[in-house]
């Protein structure tokens, strides 16, 4: 028996309806990118050659498809399901990447998406890598029912087994919403492109229907939102590439994972007084009611006056950044004098809170500069949880086992000194200017409450003069930082010009601290 082949005209007919179908399908794909770039937005390929280096990505899945026939979604069956995976390098160091393809079935999440995501996810482990996720999603796909919802509440099991292990870095480019925003909510740093991001749980039709208020999807989860009021983003972008550029600065501070040290850089720091340094003798105005920018006394602390802030739109009166020291990073947490006198409130309390624990999760030492006139009164903190959440901070510097050093700058009052890295809290090295008031409270307040009756029983002509006399007596006498010193909660009082040599020197002694806690599950921080 022999082999009959195809006649003639029916080859070609096959080969002719390939064709067609193949250029239906690159002509769709081509409106979708043109739909997508319309919109400002970049494609899911597009953002991965961005973020990493040139010729370094490796694909994942490349062909995989989904498995759903119902409702239509076998037509043309698209590769890919929707996201890109992969693994690649960033200046040189291994990171894992998903991005989510919104150009296919709007991003939504199906099973065939969800195993990519999680097998990425997992290798990101294995590797002890970073991983970078960049979400543009229309949420759950709703045609593959609660397969889609198992999905989200694996990949939430995934972020949560994979914090504090790998660093984790989640870049919001478009729509995120429902199931969708708690994975970015467990990553360590979020990342949204303003205009063109969103991010909330129900979006402004679900509002209004059930509370009939009418808002845009900027003004309820836009990047100004997250990134000011609700805290949810740590930077908010300018574009896709301003965001993709800030993740390569803060990646290039951090460890690959909870086992591998940060990247050193050769030490090309000057030894000895610098002008700069002599600029800190003259930076913090006398008067304890002048503002000055804390931001000024960081830049000379670290190498190059480089560091990156995070969540720097979101509780203004809390600095947190990255930093490097002698070549090494540092995570730096300091009051902010220009917004609310830097006092402590509840955002500021979980901002400083979360980051301490970040550097101390990865090794990272944290030098705190204080200058803090304590935490703030009022009936809407105390209604909104202050003690509770105020006591988060205690709680992060009290656990954290990391080299930390501590520098009181110009004040330290009542229970914000104890908070920002005091030795109460297990600081190892604390120093402080000659300015520096450490006292439970300011001199002036002070001497209302101990001396109201006699000042009161005084003529008013009589009564300024003694105050500013009582004032100034119970300042020399309590509030100046060699009380402290004297009972050693401050191990040395420095000129300020010397602060640079001093915290590097401090550093350089405690990179061999070996400090365990007492064996346990975990703590039960006050969530």
């Amino acid at each position: 028996m022999t082999d009959v082949p195809f006649a003639p005209t029916t080859a070609f007919r096959i080969a002719d309806l390939a064709a067609r179908q193949d250029e239906a399908v690159r002509i769709a794909e081509k409106r979708a990118v043109d739909r997508q770039h319309a919109k400002g937005k970049l494609t899911a390929r597009e953002r991965i050659d961005l973020l990493l280096d040139p010729g370094s990505f490796v694909e994942l899945d490349q062909f995989a498809r989904h498995r759903c026939v119902e409702f239509g979604m076998d037509a043309n069956r698209p590769y890919g399901d929707g996201v890109v995976t992969g693994h690649g390098t960033v200046d040189g160091r291994q990171i894992c990447v998903f991005s989510q393809d919104f150009t296919v079935f709007g991003g939504s999440m199906g099973e065939v998406f969800g195993e990519k995501v999680l097998k990425v996810m997992d290798l990101a482990m294995t590797l002890g890598c970073p991983v970078v996720g960049i979400n543009d999603s229309g949420g759950a796909r709703i045609q593959e029912g609660v397969v889609s919802l198992a999905y989200y509440a694996e990949l939430g099991r995934r972020n949560a087994l994979a914090s504090g292990v790998i660093p984790q870095l989640s870049l919001i480019m478009g729509p995120c919403a429902g199931g969708a925003v708690y994975s970015p909510a467990i990553t360590d740093f979020t990342v949204m492109v303003d205009e063109t991001a969103h991010m909330f749980v129900t979006g402004p039709d679900v509002v209004h229907a059930v509370s009939g208020e009418r808002v845009t999807a900027r003004q309820l989860g836009g990047a100004e939102v997250n990134s000011e009021v609700s805290g949810n983003a740590h930077h908010r972008a300018a574009d896709e590439r301003d965001a993709i550029d800030w993740v390569q600065t803060v990646l290039g501070y951090l460890p690959s994972n909870n086992l591998d040290a940060a990247p050193e850089y050769a030490d090309e720091t000057a030894s000895e007084l610098t002008t700069a340094d002599l600029e800190l003798d003259r930076l913090v105005p006398d008067s304890l009611n002048q503002a000055y920018d804390m931001a000024e006394v960081i830049l000379r602390l670290v190498d190059d006056g480089d560091f990156t802030e995070v969540h720097s739109a979101f509780a203004r009166n809390m600095i947190c950044a990255f930093g490097r020291v002698r070549g090494r990073t540092i995570g730096v947490v300091a009051n902010q004098p220009l917004h609310q006198a830097g006092v402590i409130d509840i955002d500021a309390s979980e901002k400083a809170a979360r980051f301490v624990r970040f550097c101390d999760a990865f090794t990272i030492p944290i030098l705190t500069l204080a200058d803090v006139p304590g935490y703030l009164p009022g009936a809407d903190q105390e209604r909104h949880g202050i003690i509770r959440r105020g006591a988060k901070l205690i709680y992060a510097y009290a656990e954290a086992t990391v080299p930390k050093v501590t520098v009181v700058i110009r004040k330290a009052y009542g229970g914000g000194y104890a908070v920002m890295g005091s030795k109460h809290l297990g600081a190892d090295v604390n120093l402080a200017w000659p300015t520096a008031e450490i006292a439970v409270m300011g001199a002036e307040g002070a001497v209302r409450v101990l001396h109201r009756r006699e000042l009161a029983a005084m003529p008013p002509e009589q009564r300024s003069v003694e105050q500013r006399r009582l004032t100034e007596a119970y300042r020399k006498r309590h509030s100046n930082p060699y009380l402290a010193a004297e009972r050693g909660y401050v191990d040395q009082v420095i000129a300020p010009s010397q602060t640079r040599l001093r915290v590097a020197s401090a550093l350089r002694a405690l990179r061999t601290k070996r400090q365990t806690l007492p064996a346990k599950k975990h703590g039960n921080i006050p969530l």
